[in-house]
């Protein structure tokens, strides 16, 4: 989009508008005295959507033009590292080019009447073949951007000159690259917002509830195909690492995934002729896939040596405390009903910290209890204060300003949650969230979830 092509270029040299009501044409036109308070919510929600493009489009040019285009990195970057390391940033920038020139000739065309949502439902089809691809190459980018700062000394050269460029705004190349990731996400929101302050039942609301449906599908396509292919590599890597002391099954699946893994401590107790009980201790290492769970026995060079084996709907876990020589901490057993020899088995095990227990009884419960409405507000809520990127497979991303509702919450620093928006459920330290003290504000939240459920929901039913 050249800049003398763009309307918000335009209206930005003649005045400063951060605001839609700061425009002269609004201002001028009366409308606003007759527009109620939410009415102006509204078109201000439609008019961050556009300015937040025409930010991302800035930031994706500099990502093409300085660092994909540079003469100097390609000079020193083999086809297939370019290709891992930009994917499809060009494609995403077109894409959004595109975009933003349909949103600013809606803007323009009726500035006081404008639309967004039927743009972004008439573009979701470009977004789709740009954003799932490029999501999915996601770990190729990391390897690739990992291994040349580690192993290529004039990658490193190159990277800092051109990030020291004041076009860059001391932002790494780093922070370009995942733009898309953030974009496609933080566009749902921008629709949450919008759908959030429409009528009910109006032409908007159904509009903007198609919109934030389509972006949903999308982002919920791109986290799939990005977990199907970190599976499969996991899988894969498993694969060379294990080996069966029992029956044998085949451990690599197209529709298995890894839940869960780590190391716990196995307790068993013998009884003396003067009936006191002698602890001895082992460790087992657990693998829980989305279909069974593997204990097994480490190995020196990371190699496991599976010992039993059961479907995970046959696994039941519970929490327990006993007193044999003092009191143990963060114990739990688990109840294999049908194990690798078609019996029943059980493991008292210790973790080392709460968290640790507590996510694995999370994790080896199924299923999850879907919790009613009602429910959900007697449930603590938390505001994310610092973005987190799991580190885990049973770990939730988090973005800045995301909405929490609390299921659980550790002794030593950690939270199970679901995030409001989307449902997604997993657990996060707390000390990048903030306790939602406001009854009102919690209530707010409650409503407003329930109204984008349910203003979707008809969506479904027709």
């Amino acid at each position: 989009l050249s800049t003398h092509d763009s309307f918000l270029h335009r209206l930005s040299v003649c005045n400063v508008v951060n605001l839609w009501q700061d425009i002269p044409d609004v201002r001028q036109s009366g409308a606003l005295s007759s527009m109620t308070s939410e009415e102006q919510k509204l078109q201000e929600a439609k008019f961050e959507l556009i300015v937040s493009e025409a930010s991302y489009l800035r930031s994706l040019n500099i990502a093409v033009d300085h660092f994909q285009r540079s003469s100097e990195l390609n000079a020193i970057l083999t086809p297939q590292d370019k290709q891992w390391l930009f994917s499809r940033m060009q494609e995403v920038r077109d894409v959004s080019t595109s975009f933003l020139a349909d949103l600013e000739d809606n803007l323009e065309d009726d500035i006081l009447h404008f639309s967004v949502c039927e743009v972004i439902l008439k573009h979701c089809p470009d977004f789709r073949k740009v954003y799932l691809p490029y999501v999915t190459n996601q770990s190729y980018q990391e390897q690739t951007y990992k291994r040349l700062s580690d192993n290529n000394p004039r990658f490193q050269h190159v990277l800092e000159k051109l990030e020291s460029d004041a076009i860059c705004q001391r932002l790494s190349l780093k922070s370009f690259l995942i733009l898309p990731f953030q974009r496609i996400t933080r566009m749902k929101l921008l629709v949450q917002n919008i759908l959030k302050r429409t009528r009910q039942s109006s032409k908007e609301e159904k509009e903007a509830s198609e919109a934030y449906d389509a972006l949903e599908k999308l982002i919920r396509d791109c986290n799939e195909s990005v977990r199907k292919m970190k599976s499969t590599e996991e899988l894969i890597h498993l694969n060379q690492k294990i080996e069966f002391e029992c029956k044998i099954f085949p451990l690599i699946s197209q529709s298995r995934w890894l839940v869960k893994h780590g190391e716990l401590t196995e307790l068993e107790y013998s009884w003396s002729f003067s009936m006191k009980a002698k602890q001895s201790t082992r460790p087992i290492y657990l693998h829980l896939f989305s279909d069974w769970l593997l204990l097994s026995r480490k190995k020196e060079g990371g190699r496991f040596v599976v010992f039993d084996h059961c479907r995970s709907s046959k696994v039941k876990v519970e929490k327990c405390e006993v007193k044999l020589h003092g009191p143990q901490k963060n114990l739990l057993r688990i109840f294999l009903e049908e194990n690798n020899q078609g019996k029943t088995a059980e493991f008292l095990l210790r973790a080392q910290k709460q968290s640790e227990k507590l996510r694995w009884i999370s994790a080896l419960t199924f299923p999850k209890k879907q919790l009613t409405f009602a429910e959900y507000q007697d449930k603590p809520q938390v505001q994310c204060l610092k973005a987190y990127k799991a580190q885990e497979n049973d770990e939730l991303n988090l973005e800045k300003a995301d909405v929490l509702m609390v299921i659980e919450r550790s002794k030593d620093g950690w939270m199970e949650g679901i995030r409001l928006s989307d449902g997604e459920r997993g657990w996060f330290p707390s000390n990048h969230v903030d306790n939602i003290t406001n009854t009102k504000v919690r209530q707010r939240n409650l409503m407003e979830m329930e109204r984008i459920t349910a203003a979707t929901a008809k969506l479904g039913k027709k």
